[in-house]
């Protein structure tokens, strides 16, 4: 591309891509992919974007297209890459000024230089790095920005390599600039220091900034420029130094305006020298010892002390905090059980926090975590009145301790009193004795008092299991604060129902479930909505109550019956009053949960939730999360309401349609519980309906994914083919014998076994047409018995395929047999003696009874005979058949005869207890195909006897002779054994 007649040609294409007309923009688009790999066109595109009297929009566009271009093309191993002159080039003109006027701009240069740098720095690209030291010592205040914005996200990137070569790369680069680095950002910190004080604060701006980009390269260089920092005089006083400014900046914040231009970034830079210290613990926590003390020091008198109060803010004290817990959890300051097998460094870490956490300093840290972070804010009060559905996500929200307050400081509260809990045990107890009795309900401070101190407790459930009676605390005071029931006492009901969640997988008899149930009831006909969401989202298992008495192994049943009724319509009645998304997924967990425990005796009261639960679906159309937790609900119903749930189809069945069809969108979210769904209403569907057989439309695509679904769709299938195999394969069996042939020819073993598996069940289902409808798939089985398959397990699902074959389809066996001579070149007899022998020699890979008993079944079945080649194995058929016998035969202790284990007369509904799930249909349905298998409806001992009978009536007594004595006389007698009394 000649550059200069192909310069205004790019740029007006670049000025129609910005264009807001498709019909412009489109055509633009396709013309820049198109020169994407064209020779000249990123100098081109550099000459737009360095020229600052065009279109801002353009010259936008201009280096977006560069910077996706060097993720495409600059590494020469590339299709298309760019050739080293113009690469020589474009990196000259790449750092020939730092002027860009405009700051997006300027950020996305200064990333692209980085990306260029990653590939070629120092190697192909030397002098970089000292043009940027040089560019960053300049007077001019935009080029010395841009050089240092620059020279950041060039560190940043190189700081990111992780190979040993590009490791030690940076750290000679570290070793390099170092000094300068900290010089810089000594200057630019002293400057900005100066020019506060003095009141400029648009040129304490300018400067903060700047000390914000110095300090961002001190941190990749110090976290990640050293192999043992802490030998590095400079590192560790630039460490020390952090203590030092961090000081001084906080008590600027003091005289810096809250609406300031200044106040944000300095506010940033706080922050950011708290993750310099955050980030050396974490890579270098040996060379970290040495600044143990001190950042403890700081950072518990910053939080838990006079010294931080006015000028500390939260971010601020969130980042203290996890550096607290990091030094108090670390792994690399526990000594070994056995001291002597502990490090010398790891012992003077130790050494050093336990010198500082004393009793009076852990007293303390305590006290200020429970009484002045633990209590509600004004700011939250007024939201649980205003909006307590919020409050109430927010209480419960996620994994959010790095960022957001009150949960950091529960974690700090736990980590500390786990790792001290000894010496704070008494602590907490004493703060609880001191709360003994009712709480004046005029009194909201001592009220808040209460709610901190017991959600300290409920935190620290595990370590006071010895030392609180917590059933008897229930009884006697918990209990009864309960059932206070004025407005204002409303905090204490619902810490004290959270903190019963908290304990009831700790302590907390069995006897005491029906008191409890009781009090859930009343509560969750409170007043307040916040109170009434708090006691039924006490079910998500390790946050609230709920889940964990339903997944409590002590969970009985019949004491929950007596209030299922009445909870059951209380929680569908929240679950209608709340609007929120998360609030609606927390109580429909409570609802699946309830549902899943109690199974069948659900019946009498879902009706109201069955006619709810469409109209939900519809609202929650844009609100994926919910319809999963709606799809969970009813996989639950279904199993509940068993073969009755075929009333729900209407409604099910779409669902399971929109859920699992790969071509809509929800499908990302919905598929894996869709499937789930789809799996339960066929193990529990009385009969197959048009509506249920016409959804199996959505599983060939579903094959195609190749995902970890995979197993639940062959379930699906299995669960069709057990429901009505006729109907279904008549429809389905060619397109899935097309989807099979393509899954085998690449799939995981164990993807391969669940495949034949599905074969398997085919033809146990349906012996007459299930191998004419996937014979595509037999004569890979067939030569992967005479290859001998590597694999057992795949080897063995072969076997049982062709028992199948061979026992119930014996005419079909003939035409298959006669295929593979065909297919192979070998005469018939040749290929049945490959496979026998084969068969035989590889019966070992058979683990389960019932495929053991198939094969001699199978083989046996080829008796009586003439055939050479079957005369000659006959030795190895009843081999097999013996050690078949052994498998099924149990002997019967009053009569001393032996009977076939496996044997099926006719079908019993089983009984089922109250805490039993009942079978599903699909099991019924098992059961009655297990009637109709030969595996449980021949007699192994019987058979054997009637094929050996018919073997020496066809040959006559001498010849019968003959071919017993090629039996090994020990597996002749246990033999005779077995048949004594035919």
């Amino acid at each position: 591309m000649d550059l200069n007649s192909a310069s205004t040609l790019v740029l007006q294409v670049l000025t129609q891509a910005t264009s807001q007309d498709t019909a412009v923009l489109k055509p633009a688009e396709e013309q820049l992919k198109q020169w994407e790999t064209q020779p000249g066109f990123y100098s081109v595109l550099l000459n737009i974007f360095t020229n600052h009297s065009l279109d801002v929009n353009v010259r936008w566009l201009a280096v977006l297209y560069f910077k996706n271009g060097i993720d495409r093309y600059w590494r020469r191993v590339a299709p298309h890459a760019l050739s080293e002159e113009e690469k020589t080039t474009l990196r000259a003109g790449l750092i020939t000024n730092f002027n860009e006027p405009v700051n997006q701009i300027a950020t996305q240069i200064s990333v692209l230089i980085a990306k260029v740098a990653r590939v070629d720095c120092p190697r192909q690209w030397p002098e970089l790095i000292p043009t940027l030291v040089e560019s960053v010592k300049v007077q001019d205040d935009l080029q010395q920005h841009r050089a240092l914005l620059t020279f950041y996200h060039v560190t940043k990137t190189l700081a990111s390599k992780r190979l040993a070569t590009d490791r030690k790369l940076f750290y000679d680069l570290t070793s390099s600039i170092y000094s300068f680095a900290c010089s810089l950002w000594n200057h630019h910190t002293d400057t900005f220091l100066q020019q506060i004080c003095a009141g400029d604060e648009a040129a304490a701006a300018n400067s903060l900034e700047r000390t914000l980009l110095s300090l961002k390269v001190l941190r990749k260089l110090t976290v990640h420029g050293f192999v043992e920092p802490h030998w590095n005089p400079e590192v560790m006083g630039f460490l020390h130094a952090v203590f030092e400014r961090l000081k001084q900046f906080l008590e600027c914040s003091r005289s810096v305006r809250a609406e300031s231009i200044c106040r944000d970034r300095l506010e940033k830079t706080i922050i950011l020298f708290t993750k310099v210290l955050l980030d050396f613990l974490d890579q270098h926590p040996f060379s970290f010892t040495a600044l143990i003390q001190r950042s403890l020091e700081f950072s518990v008198s910053y939080v838990f002390t006079e010294a931080g109060e006015g000028i500390v803010f939260e971010q601020f004290i969130v980042q203290c905090m996890n550096l607290i817990k990091m030094i108090v959890k670390n792994y690399a300051y526990k000594p070994s059980k056995n001291i002597e097998d502990s490090s010398p460094e790891t012992l003077e870490a130790h050494k050093i926090k336990a010198a500082f956490f004393t009793y009076p300093t852990l007293m303390e840290i305590c006290r200020r975590l429970v009484t002045h972070y633990f209590l509600l804010t004004k700011e939250e009060l007024t939201m649980w009145e205003e909006d307590p559905e919020s409050f109430t996500v927010e209480e419960t929200g996620g994994d959010s301790w790095k960022y957001s307050l009150r949960p950091c400081t529960e974690v700090l509260f736990i980590d500390i009193f786990h790792e001290y809990n000894q010496t704070l045990t008494p602590v907490l107890l004493e703060m609880v004795h001191s709360l003994q009795g009712s709480t004046n309900i005029e009194d909201t401070n001592a009220i808040l008092i209460k709610d901190a101190v017991y959600n300290a407790v409920g935190l620290a459930a595990y370590e006071l299991f010895d030392s609180v009676d917590f059933d008897q605390w229930f009884k006697n005071q918990l209990l009864a604060e309960l059932q206070v029931s004025h407005d204002r006492y409303k905090p204490i009901r619902r810490r004290v129902i959270w903190l019963i969640g908290q304990w009831i997988s700790v302590k907390f008899k069995s006897d005491l479930r029906p008191v409890l149930y009781e009090a859930i009831r009343n509560l969750l006909q409170d007043r307040d909505l916040v109170v009434r969401i708090e006691t039924a989202t006490t079910l998500k298992l390790n946050i609230l109550l709920f889940a964990k008495l339903f997944n409590d192994f002590e969970f009985r049943t019949d004491q929950f019956l007596p209030y299922l009724e009445s909870m059951f319509t209380l929680l569908f009645q929240l679950l209608q009053e709340v609007t929120q998304c998360d609030t609606k997924m927390h109580v429909l967990h409570v609802l699946s949960c309830v549902i899943e425990r109690v199974n069948m005796q659900i019946r009498p009261y879902v009706g109201c939730l069955v006619q709810y639960l469409p109209l939900l679906w519809k609202q929650s159309e844009e609100h994926n999360m919910l319809r999963c937790a709606i799809l969970t609900t009813l996989i639950h119903l279904v199993q509940g309401l068993g073969a009755d749930s075929k009333n729900l189809y209407p409604f099910l069945l779409p669902v399971i349609q929109l859920s699992t069809d790969v071509s809509q969108p929800p499908h990302v979210y919905l598929l894996e519980d869709g499937l789930e769904l789809w799996l339960v209403t066929l193990e529990n569907s009385p009969c197959l309906t048009p509506e249920l057989l016409r959804i199996f439309q959505n599983m060939s695509a579903l094959l195609e994914l190749s995902s970890e679904n995979l197993k639940n769709c062959f379930k699906i299938i299995n669960a069709y083919i057990f429901l009505s195999s006729s109907e279904f394969l008549q429809m389905y069996a060619a397109d899935l014998c097309r989807s099979f042939c393509e899954l085998l020819k690449d799939i995981t073993t164990e993807g391969q076994v669940q495949v034949l598996k599905v074969v398997e069940n085919i033809l146990k289902v349906n012996p007459v047409l299930g191998p004419q409808m996937f014979q595509p798939l037999l004569p890979s089985v067939f030569r992967g018995i005479i290859d001998g398959e590597r694999y057992p397990v795949v080897m063995s699902t072969y076997l049982g395929i062709m028992g199948r074959v061979l026992l119930q389809n014996a005419r079909f066996f003939s035409l298959l047999l006669s295929q593979m001579a065909c297919e192979l070149g070998h005469e018939l007899d040749q290929i049945l003696g490959n496979m026998i022998e084969m068969w035989v020699d590889r019966m070992d890979n058979i683990t389960q009874p019932e495929r053991k008993k198939l094969s001699a079944l199978a083989l046996l079945s080829l008796l009586p005979s003439l055939n050479s080649v079957i005369q000659d194995k006959f030795c190895g058929i009843i081999n097999i058949s013996v050690e078949g016998l052994h498998d099924v035969m149990t002997e019967d202790s009053e009569t001393g005869t032996y009977k076939d284990c496996m044997l099926m007369s006719h079908f019993e509904e089983p009984k089922v207890t109250d805490d039993e799930e009942p079978p599903t249909e699909q099991d019924k349905r098992k059961k009655m195909l297990a009637l109709k298998d030969p595996v449980h409806t021949v007699s192994l001992q019987q058979f054997i006897y009637e094929k050996l009978k018919a073997q020496q009536e066809l040959l006559g007594e001498q010849g019968f002779q003959a071919l017993m004595e090629t039996v090994d006389t020990e597996i002749v007698a246990q033999l005779q054994e077995f048949l004594q009394g035919f």
